[in-house]
């Protein structure tokens, strides 16, 4: 289930690092309108190769760039990383 994928820190070298992506419908209220959209998030292990990561570093799955959009979040076990992507 994990791919291979290429993060970029703001003004730093690329590294290689596996994730795993999900693209989930997200439904969202507003005003009395109801949008329903894609999303695209991907989980990483927190691990030595990605120990910090930022809102605007850049993520390469594939032919695909992406950039983390929003305040990373990790889980209650602090091992994965949870982003959300929007394309470059």
């Amino acid at each position: 289930m994990a791919v291979e994928a290429t993060w970029t820190p703001q003004g730093g070298v690329p590294l290689p690092v596996r994730v795993i992506r999900k693209a989930p419908d997200e439904l969202t209220s507003f005003g009395a309108a109801r949008i329903l959209s894609d999303t695209t998030l991907i989980d990483v292990r927190v691990s030595s190769e990605m120990p910090s990561v930022k809102s605007g570093d850049t993520i390469i799955i594939g032919a695909d760039t992406f950039t983390i959009q929003g305040e990373p979040k990790r889980d209650r076990e602090r091992l994965i990383w949870a982003l959300e992507l929007v394309p470059a």
